[in-house]
This record gives structure tokens, C-alpha cells and sequence, in this order.
């Protein structure tokens, strides 16, 4: 991929926790305008510590980039601060469905608009759509979040974040702990809103069969580094690559004793 068409591109990106523990070890992907990329790899792989330091979040865990490059449409990553970049466009689902949960689901919703400085009407206009794309946020909307479900908690996460107008929304592990149907479901929205918004999209998951089913690419990581870029197809059935990378292990062929 030229990287003039790319909207984000990460080069040998190191980092690290506390100038002591290396967490990336070299990293780098573009993701192209308009695509769904997923990050994929085993727990521990280094995939929400490069989605932190794609929002600029890891200073706040005592984390740092030490080497490599992030642009977003051109911005350094590292010296906006990730209130800017959120106002660029670039907005974060973290993991673990950080809802405010004693406000409502419209609260909640609200506050994505205010992060970007929206006003009144816009926000209004904006609520409308992520109801006309979750409906089910619209029945719940004058519930308190954090007496909602684990699917509804996660499509108010994404919800909120839609408000802020994304124009790259980074999810870290939406289908942790949700039903495979809520799931699915979940993922058909993105879908949908990439195909008819063109609103580009990168994802980390464990989950390597929905990530694959949905997304164009992917990229996998193993210990921190980059070891592999494909086409998502070319990866669906790779029983060697859920094997070696993903933790997914298959059954190892008996080996007959040997006689001593």
C-alpha cells in the first residue's frame, strides 16, 4: 500500500513500560482509507499496546514510545495529545466497555458530542443515527448504563464513540465476554457503517473467525512484533497461523514411543 493513500501508518514503533519492560518490539502496518484492518495475536501479543500508543494513552500507564513513527492524515501521534486526536478524528472503544454508568445511555451518548464540541443540534442529529444503528440503545436510552447488558454496554461504547464523528474508530476487543449472536451483530454494524460511510476501521481480537469473516486485512503480532500482513480471506483457513500465532493450537499428531 502507498503511503500516500494510507490514513494511518506505523513504523518500527517500540515501547515500552516504566524505560524497562519492552512491550513492542517492532511494529508496523498502514491501514488504507475505507478498510477494516484487523489486529490479531495470542494474549500478550502487544495489541492494546499499540492501540494505546495510537491514541497517545500510554504516558498515562507509565508507558512510553521509545523508536518508530505513528501518523494519522499526516499528524505525529506522539506529540498530539489524544484530546486532539480525538478532535482529528481518530477515536478509541477502549476495552472493557468503559461506559459512565451512572448516567443514562443518552447521557452517555451525549457525552461523546461534547468530547468533539458539537452543538445542541448536531448532537441531536448525531443520537438520531447511532439509534437508526443500534436500536436497541434507543429503547434503553433513559436506562442507567451500568444496569444494562454486556451487548448494550458495548453498543453504547461504540455509540458514544460514533458521536465524536470518527473518521478511524479503534476498537480493542469488542466481542470480549458478549454472546456470539450480540456479536455478530456488532460486527454487521461496522459493516455496515464502512461499506455506506466509508468510515475506516482497525480492530484488535482474540476472536480471530469474526475478525477475519469482517475484515479486509490483517496483521498479526507475536511477542511485540509484526510477523505477518495478508488478505483476510488468504488467512481463514490457515489452520498453521491459529496454530502459531493465534493460541488456537490443533491436536498434535500422537508420537509413537520410541523402544529403549
Amino acid at each position: 500500500m502507498a503511503l500516500e493513500t494510507a490514513l494511518l501508518a506505523v513504523d518500527d514503533l517500540k515501547a515500552s513500560y516504566n524505560h524497562a519492560i519492552t512491550a513492542l518490539d517492532g511494529v508496523s502496518f498502514n491501514l488504507a482509507r475505507g478498510e477494516i484492518l484487523a489486529l490479531l495475536g495470542a494474549n500478550g501479543a502487544g495489541k492494546t499496546t499499540t492501540l494505546k500508543a495510537l491514541s497517545n494513552l500510554l504516558p498515562a500507564e507509565r508507558g512510553q514510545v521509545v523508536s518508530g513513527s505513528i501518523r494519522f492524515d499526516g499528524l505525529d501521534v506522539v506529540r498530539t495529545s489524544p484530546a486532539a486526536l480525538v478532535r482529528a478524528g481518530l477515536v478509541q472503544v477502549l476495552e472493557g466497555r468503559h461506559c459512565f454508568r451512572s448516567l443514562t445511555v443518552e447521557e452517555n451518548l451525549v457525552s461523546g458530542g461534547l468530547g468533539r464540541g458539537s452543538t445542541r443540534a448536531q448532537i441531536a442529529e448525531d443520537i438520531e443515527k447511532v439509534y437508526a444503528r443500534f436500536p436497541r440503545l434507543k429503547e434503553k436510552r433513559r436506562a442507567f448504563s451500568g444496569l444494562t447488558s454486556g451487548g448494550e454496554q458495548q453498543m453504547t461504547a461504540i455509540g458514544r464513540a460514533l458521536m465524536s464523528r470518527p473518521r478511524l474508530l479503534v476498537l480493542d476487543e469488542p466481542s470480549m465476554g458478549l454472546a456470539p449472536i450480540v456479536v455478530q451483530d456488532i460486527f454487521r454494524t461496522l459493516r455496515l457503517l464502512n461499506r455506506e460511510e466509508g468510515l475506516s476501521i482497525l480492530l484488535a481480537e482474540q476472536n480471530s473467525a469474526v475478525a477475519l469473516k469482517y475484515a479486509h486485512r490483517a496483521i498479526i503480532l507475536e511477542n511485540g512484533v509484526t510477523v505477518l500482513a495478508a488478505e483476510a480471506h488468504d488467512l481463514r483457513g490457515r489452520d498453521d497461523i491459529k496454530s502459531f500465532y493465534l493460541g488456537q493450537r490443533a491436536v498434535a499428531p500422537s508420537i509413537p514411543a520410541v523402544a529403549g
